[in-house]
């Protein structure tokens, strides 16, 4: 117990010291206009206030990962709490909230856009590919997984489940953020804060036996904790699905001193469920081997439905289970929502035309719609893999512009540097979908190319460095007008 609630105190003290160091290093400007005025189009760019983009930024970024993830990982025992207190802190919120800020600067572009800006034209090409393959896994995890938990909750179909929500996505995709997402999220997020509270404050009162901090591997497979731990729980330490997500939000803040609250408060919100999670999954079942069973019989939602009835009863446990359901729902309408607007900018079709819109999104969900008949199992494989891929080369964006602004850079060169590591091991190791190596060779490989990575990542500050180069796309400074729609926004 002390463990736990030292690593949820932890994660708050990171937010006010750490999260304000890295503003500090990013260095807001108040009176900068951001795209949600310069480009307003309300659809995509549209100001809303500070509290309705935290919420939506939260709900976008904390789908079944910060659960699922964490329920698998805390098969590893306590080591996973380390990982997701010293990743959320310093990798996860880093990346969200550098993510974000930079794509403030430039005009909200995602993550494809920046990385052509910043790490070359074959990078942009690469990163649209990885981004939309990663958006469609989500996508589609996100449609199954809640859909899963309804049917065991309800007489419906499964089917018909999947169906409904593809038919929310849809709407969701297609319509204005501020029409659907911006008015329906603040609910979703009370019933979200609720589950995960429920769970945590059930946890703490009945005194439940939550293992203290210990570094040995009690995987019952004796599955390695490198590179496996890092890439099993994504979100809620770091998840490059959280790059796709913070430039929505980037083209609806209203002004930059929001930043931390809004991209780094909500990774570090996100890093506490994750711990309730884990905790969880680690205490309610009495060892490890009694939580592989659970998961090899139902898989994590059966862990979700268990410690939720048996904390909170049947009528809150079904609450929490609801607030459990909502995550990944909320997650899923965003990501097509990100998919579509990646391509949109991709290929420069307008999006103000709603035909256009749903001309670019269609063929977005009769993929995910395919893909739905795949088994979950092999499709959260792929989505680790992706997810983490995306969070490398984020971090290496981040890292460009830091070093092109003459800021301190090791805030993301570092954690960029131990990920591509991590994840290159795991590409080469992985025997079902990667290379099938042993870990020493693994490890070897991975040593090579993260030192590729970074001679490549030097030959391109050399590059830029030697000519004119603007890190911030120019903006107006805030006039009187701009203000004053500020201030009605408020």
């Amino acid at each position: 117990m002390i463990t736990f609630i030292a690593s949820i105190l932890l994660l708050i003290v990171g937010y006010f010291t750490y999260g304000r160091f890295v503003e500090r290093v990013f260095v807001t400007d108040r009176k900068r206009r951001t795209p949600a005025f310069t480009m307003r189009d309300d659809i995509d760019y549209v100001p809303m206030n500070t509290t309705r983009n935290s919420l939506i930024q939260l709900l976008n970024i904390a789908g079944v990962g910060p659960i699922f993830g964490p329920i698998l990982g805390a098969l590893y025992g306590p080591v996973a709490f380390v990982w997701i207190v010293v990743g959320c802190i310093f990798a996860g919120a880093v990346h969200d909230y550098l993510t974000g800020m930079i794509s403030i600067r430039n005009h909200g572009a995602h993550l494809p856009q920046l990385a052509g800006k910043f790490l070359g034209k074959v990078m942009k090409h690469v990163v649209n590919g990885f981004a939309i393959l990663l958006l469609l896994l989500v996508g589609t995890v996100f449609v199954t997984s809640p859909a899963t938990l309804l049917a065991n909750m309800t007489s419906l179909t499964l089917p018909l489940i999947i169906g409904l929500i593809f038919v929310y996505y849809l709407v969701a995709t297609l319509l204005p953020i501020d029409k659907v997402i911006g008015r329906v999220y603040p609910y979703f997020g009370a019933l979200l804060l609720f589950s995960a509270a429920g769970i945590g404050i059930g946890l703490i009162v009945t005194g439940a036996p939550i293992p203290e901090l210990t570094f040995d591997n009690l995987h019952p497979e004796g599955a390695p904790i490198f590179p496996l731990l890092f890439l099993t729980i994504s979100c809620g330490a770091l998840s490059g699905f959280h790059a796709t997500q913070t430039p929505i939000i980037s083209r609806t803040t209203e002004n930059e001193s929001s930043g931390r609250k809004i991209f780094y408060g909500m990774m570090i919100t996100e890093g506490v469920i994750a711990m309730i999670w884990a905790a969880a999954a680690m205490s309610l079942f009495h060892g490890e081997q009694s939580l592989a069973s659970v998961l090899a019989a139902g898989g994590p939602a059966a862990v979700v439905s268990e410690v939720s009835v048996s904390m909170l009863g049947a009528i809150g446990g079904t609450l929490a289970v609801l607030g459990v359901i909502v995550l990944p729902i909320t997650s899923g309408d965003t990501a097509f929502r990100s998919a579509r607007m990646i391509i949109a900018d991709y290929l420069k079709v307008d999006q103000k035309p709603i035909l256009k819109r749903l001309l670019v999104a269609a063929p977005l969900f009769v993929l995910s719609a395919a893909l739905t008949q795949i088994d979950f199992t092999l499709l959260w494989r792929y989505f680790s893999w992706a997810n983490q891929t995306t969070a490398v080369i984020a971090l290496w964006v981040a890292t460009m512009y830091l070093v092109l602004s003459r800021k301190p850079h090791l805030i993301t060169s570092l954690p960029a540097t131990f990920m591509t590591m991590a994840t290159f091991t795991y590409i080469v190791w992985e025997p079902n979908m990667g290379l099938g190596q042993s870990m020493p060779i693994s490890m070897a490989v991975a040593a090579v190319g993260t030192l590729l990575c970074i001679a490549l990542f030097m030959k391109r500050v050399r590059r830029l460095s030697g000519g004119i180069f603007a890190v911030d796309e120019p903006a107006e400074v805030l006039d009187s007008s701009a203000a004053g729609e500020l201030a009605a926004a408020r």
